[in-house]
C-alpha cells in the first residue's frame, strides 16, 4: 500500500516538477525575450532603442521574479493600474519557481528514503511514476496546445480571466503603460510555444526513458 501511495506521490511531483520547470525557461532566459526586439520591430513601435529595450525589460523582470522591491521599466512611465497588473504577475511567477524548487527537493528526498528503506515503488501496469505524470501532463497540454492554436486571442483572453480572476488591469491603454508596446501578444505567443515545447521534450524522453528501461 506504502509503495503504492509513494508512487503515486512521485507521478504527481515529476508532473509538477516539468510543468513549473518548462514555465520557468522564458522567465529565466532573458535572451529569448532578446531576440524577439529585431523581428518584432519593438524598437519602432515603442520608439526606444534596443538598449532602453532591454533596460525596461530587465527592470520588470527583476520586480516579478522577486529580485527587486520596487517595480520599474526603464526610461517609460506607467500607471499605478499597470503596475497592479504586474504585482498580480510578479505572485505567479515567484509561485511557479517556489513549486519547482519544492517539487525537485520533494523528489530528491523521495529518492533517498526509497534508498534507505529499500522501498520499491509500485509499477503500475508495469510503467515507473514518472511515466504515468509525463503521459498525463503532456496529454493534457498538447490538447492545450491545440486548443490555443486554432484561436490564440481568445486562448490569451481566457487565460487572463483565470488567473487574474475579476481584474481588467491587465487591458494596458499605451497611453498611460507604453510598456505594452514593448510587450507584444506575439511574444507571449512565442512564449507558450517555448514552454510548450519544452514541456513535451521533457516528457518525451522520460517516457522514452522508461520504455527503453523496462
Amino acid at each position: 500500500m506504502k509503495a503504492k501511495l509513494l508512487s503515486i506521490v512521485k507521478s504527481v511531483l515529476t508532473a509538477l516538477c516539468v510543468l513549473t520547470g518548462s514555465i520557468a525557461v522564458p522567465l529565466l532566459v532573458r535572451p529569448f525575450y532578446h531576440l524577439h526586439i529585431g523581428p518584432l520591430q519593438l524598437e519602432a513601435a515603442s520608439g526606444l532603442t534596443a538598449g532602453q529595450i532591454r533596460e525596461a525589460y530587465g527592470q520588470m523582470m527583476d520586480y516579478c521574479l522577486g529580485l527587486h522591491g520596487t517595480f520599474a521599466v526603464g526610461v517609460l512611465p506607467f500607471s499605478a493600474e499597470g503596475a497592479s497588473h504586474f504585482a498580480d504577475v510578479r505572485v505567479l511567477f515567484l509561485l511557479d519557481l517556489a513549486v519547482l524548487v519544492l517539487s525537485a527537493a520533494a523528489l530528491v528526498l523521495l529518492a533517498l528514503y526509497c534508498r534507505h528503506k529499500a522501498v520499491e515503488l509500485h509499477r503500475f501496469r508495469g510503467h515507473d511514476p514518472e511515466f504515468w505524470g509525463c503521459v498525463g501532463l503532456g496529454a493534457a497540454f498538447a490538447l492545450i496546445g491545440a486548443l490555443a492554436a486554432t484561436d490564440f486571442d481568445r486562448f490569451f483572453t481566457l487565460f487572463h480571466a483565470l488567473f487574474f480572476p475579476g481584474k481588467d488591469n491587465w487591458l494596458f491603454d499605451p497611453r498611460l503603460d507604453p510598456v505594452i508596446e514593448i510587450l507584444p501578444q506575439a511574444f507571449f505567443r512565442n512564449c507558450a510555444i517555448l514552454i510548450l515545447v519544452v514541456l513535451l521534450i521533457t516528457c518525451t524522453v522520460l517516457i522514452l526513458r522508461d520504455r527503453k528501461r523496462h
